[in-house]
């Protein structure tokens, strides 16, 4: 998984970035060319590992903070406590997001057998910090190491390639903090891109450029030791490229231009419009997907549990229904799975669902607006179509409210809402604020 890369931004999308790794899979498997994601980080990694929509357990709203106290509820059954039950080794090397500041919510104890890299969001990808302190972890241990992340992940990754014992099966869950801000890369990966005059885009090509590179070594490793013709390798972003310093995260990025591409899709990470939610995805097998195959039809990341589940043989929590649907027949160029639809975020002031080629995006906060696209014929969305089918309007509305009927407060704003109380009444209570008020005529 790379972290808040844009749609176009792969040679396999026409982009100038060097992606050759990833231009490799894309020729030996599927690309994936409606996949979806959910608009912001933390929500996409929790609808991944739990096969869930993050509005059914709080994680629909913005990712989670620094100062952040709540993370991944600890009743969701995830992927790799299901496939542990069934023989597989399960590891973590990357990102996390999903919880910190309680170590109930760490990947140790959510089932992953090894963990190693960032707990929280972003990172410095020289001194592995985040907000002033060292955010680096193997086996919930601090590490203090030189090096780049991106480097460092990818050949950690190796390393517990290599280690492991063919004969038991392995779900390697390798998430890339890469182009996520900030724009930071190495001088080697950055000479390559002197043609590009903008700081921040040469950066960003370059550290995607680097990541390419690990992917590549990663598949090596698989090669030398014979498990590459029985691993199904997944390659996707966590949402579309950000367009807008307000999502790039905590760092400054003023130093040039909001660099990721989105190519045709409209605006970027944050939104619930297609460039930040339609997201750039592959999936490649040896012997199983065909080769250069595309595949058209919707899919989401809530599918890869089921999917990979049920190759695997194991079972997900009865008391939790899936919201994904097995799409491998579809990967195998077999019967094609029926999605009714696709829902892109569930909030209490912001919705958007798709149902076939009819997408609603319903802004409820003031200004509120309702909008209506035909994806099919305007994937950019850029006609609004609501008012000419005020019946299509309506149907759909009343599918979001259905949904949401069944969610979970953000605890986002649940959060933020208490500290803002808590900062409220300690003002008043401060004996200036209490004189103040007690002389008020």
């Amino acid at each position: 998984m790379s972290d808040d890369q844009g749609w176009k931004d792969v040679g396999f999308h026409g982009s100038d970035i060097k992606t050759p790794n990833l231009d490799r899979l894309a020729q030996t498997g599927a690309r994936l060319e409606q996949y979806y994601a959910h608009p912001m980080c933390t929500p996409s990694r929790a609808a991944l590992l739990t096969g869930r929509y993050p509005h059914r357990y709080g994680l629909q709203t913005a990712v989670i903070p620094s100062a952040g106290t709540y993370g991944l509820a600890t009743d969701e059954w995830l992927l790799p406590l299901a496939l542990k039950e069934v023989g597989y080794k399960t590891a973590i090397v990357g990102k996390w997001h999903l919880g910190h500041s309680d170590r109930q919510y760490w990947p140790l104890q959510r089932g992953f057998d090894y963990q190693y890299g960032p707990i929280l969001g972003e990172i410095d990808y020289f001194t592995h910090s985040a907000h002033g302190q060292v955010d680096w972890y193997r086996n919930n241990d601090l590490v203090n190491e030189e090096g780049y992340v991106t480097t460092l992940l990818g050949q950690d990754a190796v390393k517990l390639i290599e280690a492991h014992d063919p004969n038991t099966p392995l779900f390697l869950y390798l998430a890339f903090t890469a182009p996520h801000a900030p724009y930071q890369a190495p001088e080697e990966y950055l000479d390559q891109y002197q043609s590009i005059l903008d700081p921040n885009r040469r950066a960003y090509a370059a550290m995607i450029t680097a990541m390419d590179d690990q992917i590549g070594q990663v598949l090596d490793a698989l090669d030398r030791q014979g498990m590459r013709e029985n691993t199904l390798v997944v390659f996707q972003s966590d949402n579309g490229g950000p367009r807008s310093a307000k999502v790039t995260g905590e760092v400054d990025t003023s130093g040039g231009t909001i660099p990721a591409d989105n190519g045709p899709f409209r605006d970027g990470k944050g939104s619930l419009y297609e460039g930040g939610t339609r997201v750039v995805a592959l999936a490649s097998w040896t012997g199983h997907i065909e080769p250069g195959s595309m595949v058209n039809q919707p899919m989401h990341i809530v599918d890869w549990y089921p999917t990979l589940a049920g190759l695997a043989g194991a079972a997900s929590d009865p008391s939790k229904p899936l919201d994904g649907i097995n799409i491998w027949s579809a990967l195998t160029g077999g019967q094609i799975p029926y999605r009714d639809e696709v829902v892109y975020g569930i909030e209490p002031f912001r919705a958007a669902i798709r149902q076939g080629d009819w997408k609603l995006v319903w802004q409820v906060m003031l200004p509120s607006r309702v909008e209506l696209f035909n994806l099919a014929q305007d994937p950019g969305e850029e006609t609004n179509l609501a008012d000419q089918h005020r019946g299509i309007v309506a149907r759909l509305k009343r599918k979001v409210e259905a949904l949401y009927q069944d969610a979970k407060f953000p605890l986002f704003i649940e959060e933020a809402v208490g500290a803002a109380k808590s900062v409220l009444f300690t003002s008043v209570a401060t004996p200036e604020a209490s004189e103040a008020i007690d002389n008020q005529p």
